[in-house]
């Protein structure tokens, strides 16, 4: 990017190096972001987590008077699929999202240099994995409440496509969803099977990676199972370093620690869940009926 220089100066005199040129332009794009959110009444503050598209703040809202999340999306910085497809799909999704157990949407703000803004509950309590980088496997009883919102969650008539612990937040004892921009709205009553990748590697079923056609609905039901396999076992099930040798493990099956005392229900669970087999794969409806989630 140029730097533009005031003509007065003398410019034989000046040298600016590559460094100095990307700080100054950080810093710039830094100052218009703040004030243009200053300009709708929030104090943009520390930055809380990045995508591969966005970045998220936390802000103080002077209108609701405490601390949000404000989501940055760049519609400038992004691939054209990502800008004409998905970003327009999870505006118009988050808009209808109405969930206690989904982080809600505030407001929705567009400034002139093409970054969209979208102001969103905190979640103050972080994410389950830094949950649990930091305190290591949760005790089943504390992962079943959680897995259990999880599955209210994800019953809603439309496929995330994106589910992992990173975009599961904490509120107290709460789990709340985040992160729509891979989502789909899925017709009710019949199955709608889609070829397109998305999400994170090593929460995606072995149908997703394959390519093949496959129902949304149930590459989400393993991706539950992944998410909570890391809070019994603050591991992921399969390493996504290599991807073949990664398929070759997930058509194997699950393996559970058995030092971690996890009872024979919630095992049968994670194995039903990490099915490599889409067709015998349960539904999220199945997920939910399931004793280990019907048990106190």
């Amino acid at each position: 990017m140029p730097v533009s220089v005031s003509p007065d100066l003398n410019c034989r005199n000046i040298h600016l190096h590559l460094p100095d040129v990307l700080r100054m332009t950080d810093e710039r794009v830094k100052d218009t972001m703040e004030e243009f959110l200053l300009s709708h009444g929030y104090q943009m503050g520390k930055t809380i987590g990045e995508g591969t598209y966005s970045k998220v703040k936390e802000a103080f809202s002077k209108k609701h008077q405490r601390k949000v999340a404000v989501k940055i999306i760049d519609k400038l910085g992004g691939p054209e699929e990502f800008i004409e497809r998905f970003l327009p799909r999870e505006l118009q999704i988050v808009k209808r999202l109405d969930h206690k157990n989904i982080i809600r949407v505030y407001e929705m703000l567009e400034s002139t240099d093409g970054k969209i803004y979208l102001v969103m509950e905190l979640a103050e309590n972080g994410d389950v994995f830094d949950c649990v980088l930091q305190g290591g496997p949760l005790p089943e009883s504390r992962a079943k409440a959680l897995f259990r919102q999880l599955a209210i969650t994800v019953s809603t008539p439309h496929a995330h496509r994106d589910l992992k612990c990173e975009n599961a937040l904490l509120q107290g004892l709460n789990l709340k969803l985040t992160d729509f921009g891979f989502a789909k709205l899925l017709p009710k009553n019949r199955k709608e099977l889609s070829q397109t990748f998305c999400g994170s590697t090593a929460y995606a079923a072995p149908e997703v990676l394959q390519g093949v056609p496959h129902d949304s609905r149930k590459g989400d039901v393993w991706s539950m199972g992944v998410v909570l396999y890391v809070m019994l076992c603050a591991n992921l099930p399969f390493d996504d370093t290599d991807i073949p040798k990664m398929l070759c493990h997930q058509q194997k099956g699950v393996s559970i620690p058995g030092h971690l005392g996890i009872s024979e229900e919630c095992q049968d669970l994670l194995k039903s869940l990490l099915e490599p087999d889409m067709i015998l794969r349960p539904s999220i409806e199945e997920v939910s009926w399931h004793p280990w989630l019907a048990s106190s």
